[in-house]
Formats: structure tokens, C-alpha cells, sequence
């Protein structure tokens, strides 16, 4: 007589995974924890230890000064013009780039012949490096040979100075800085809109609402939730990711007062670091600037989370 097979007692959940004792999930794990420390945690310890050190690159010497460095960079005239137009830039990119993204991406949503084809117009930017997006924007404000100051000339006789004049040149980076980050927020925007309940929308609408009405009233707290993700993410990419524009159309310059008028926070620290050689004081600018996106994180989910609405 053959004895009733022998079952296994099924998993609590189907879908985990079990190991055989403990060794097995660090191994998996080994590859990804080497690429890490050997790539970003030992680099960012040598950034802390190098802070508080002043370097010698061509003589190969240290010499310990603690927070020296610091002291050094927050007393300077020219670190802090620097860091109120990263202020002033990091406002406008976010404020007007949010705006322009969420108005595209309403109006995008409509089920118009062409629709896709708009909507891939409107997302191709964010395929462009920041490299070859700055470049676009040099040949286009190019004040000898660019597209737009021929057509400025031929039709109201003027040449602006787009790379020469203080005043245009940090509006040219602003708005190349907001243009290659539209793709990028209507993406997101777009998706969530099409999400949106339309139960709920079109209650609105039969109870009288205007169009502006269920869009600031209805559809505008819904989008809450992205556009409290897209505020932060778009705080860090106007600290970091404008530097190649910024280096390609203006290199910093023109400069006026202590510093450029288009330098910021990321690439005052390239140039502290790569041209002028000053690696203390680049290291302790990067440890500032760590330290800036920690308080903006946490400023993010400690006070714009109580306003954001997270539907059921």
C-alpha cells in the first residue's frame, strides 16, 4: 500500500523567495555593494576627509586647517553671489518650468487628431543630453551667427548681445534650463491626468463648474502627489544638472560683481576644483551642497507632504 505523499507546507506568500541559510542573499548582493563603495561611499568619504585638508596638487602635500575651508568659502563675497543666483535660478526653473509643464500636459490631453504625434513633439526634449541641448540654444542665440538674431535683424533691426550682457545671459540659461526640463515633467504630468477620475471631473462639470473651476478646484489637488515628486526632483536638477548648459553657452560668465553672473553652486565647485586647483575648498563646497539637498529632502517630506492630497 503505498503511503500518502508528504507536503510540503506552502510559503505565506507565493511570490517570495526563500534561502537556504544566510551567506546566500549577501553573495547576491556582493556585486552591487562593491560597485557602490568602490564608486560613490569611499569617494564620498575621501570628499570628508579632503574638506578639511588644504591640498597641494602640483607639490602632491596636505596641510590639516578642520573647517578652515568652510569659514573660507561662507565668508567670501563672491560664494555667496554665487549661491543667491543658484537661489534665483533654482526659483524660476522650478516655478515657471512646473507651470509651462502642467499647462502643456492639460492640453495635451485632449483626444485631437495628431494627439500622439504632439505628444511625442512635446516629450522629445528629454531625449537630448544637456550637452547637446546647450549647443542647440549657442547656435540658435549665437550673437554673430545665430538663427534668432538674423531674424531679430531683418525684421526690427536689433542684435542682442544674448552671451555678453548679464541680464541676457542668465535669462538664455533660465530658459534653456526650463525648456530641457519640460519633457521630463510632462511625462509625468501627462500620465497622471489621463489617471484622473472622471466621475469626478464630470460631477464638477454638471454642478456648474467653469473648466478654470474643475482645474483648480478638482484636478489641481489630485495632481498633488506628482507635483509634490516633481518640485523636489526638478530642486535637484536645477542645483546639478545645469551645468553643461551653463559651461557650453556662458562658462560661467559674463562676470560681474565678485563672480559670473551665470556661476552657480555646481559650477563654482568645477571650477574650484579642476581649473583652479583649490580641492579643499571644492570638497567642503560639495559637502555644502550634500548637506542643502539632505534640508531640502526633509523639508519636503516634513512640510509639503501635509498639503499634498493622496486620493483612495
Amino acid at each position: 500500500m503505498l503511503s500518502p505523499a508528504r507536503s510540503r507546507p506552502a510559503p505565506d506568500d507565493a511570490g517570495s523567495a526563500v534561502f537556504r541559510g544566510r551567506a546566500l542573499p549577501w553573495a547576491f548582493l556582493l556585486p552591487s555593494l562593491l560597485i557602490l563603495a568602490v564608486f560613490i561611499y569611499l569617494p564620498a568619504l575621501q570628499t570628508l576627509r579632503l574638506a578639511a585638508y588644504r591640498a597641494n596638487v602640483i607639490l602632491g602635500t596636505e596641510q590639516f586647517v578642520g573647517l578652515a575651508n568652510f569659514a573660507e568659502l561662507l565668508s567670501s563675497p563672491a560664494y555667496r553671489q554665487v549661491a543667491l543666483q543658484t537661489l534665483v535660478f533654482t526659483v524660476l526653473t522650478v516655478t515657471f518650468g512646473l507651470l509651462l509643464s502642467l499647462g502643456l500636459a492639460w492640453l495635451a490631453r485632449r483626444p485631437v487628431r495628431g494627439a500622439s504625434t504632439y505628444r511625442l513633439l512635446l516629450i522629445y526634449p528629454y531625449a537630448l543630453s544637456p550637452a547637446i541641448a546647450g549647443t542647440l540654444w549657442l547656435f540658435l542665440f549665437n550673437p554673430e551667427i545665430g538663427l534668432v538674431n538674423q531674424l531679430l535683424g531683418e525684421l526690427f533691426g536689433v542684435r542682442p548681445r544674448w552671451l555678453d550682457t548679464p541680464a541676457l545671459a542668465f535669462g538664455l540659461v533660465t530658459l534653456a534650463a526650463i525648456w530641457k526640463g519640460l519633457a521630463y515633467n510632462i511625462v509625468f504630468y501627462l500620465a497622471s491626468i489621463q489617471n484622473l477620475p472622471r466621475d469626478v471631473m464630470e460631477a464638477a462639470e454638471i454642478d456648474g463648474a467653469t473648466p478654470a473651476q474643475v482645474f483648480w478646484r478638482v484636478a489641481f489637488p489630485l495632481l498633488s502627489p506628482i507635483t509634490f515628486f516633481l518640485v523636489f526632483t526638478n530642486i535637484i536638477a536645477a542645483l546639478f544638472d545645469s551645468f553643461a548648459l551653463t559651461d557650453i553657452l556662458t562658462r560661467g560668465g559674463p562676470y560681474t560683481g565678485n563672480a559670473g553672473v551665470t556661476t552657480f553652486l555646481v559650477y563654482q565647485l568645477y571650477q574650484d576644483g579642476f581649473v583652479n586647483f583649490r580641492t579643499g575648498a571644492a570638497a567642503a563646497q560639495a559637502v555644502m551642497m550634500l548637506a542643502l539637498v539632505a534640508f531640502v529632502t526633509w523639508m519636503q517630506f516634513r512640510v509639503g507632504e501635509r498639503r499634498v492630497h493622496y486620493g483612495s
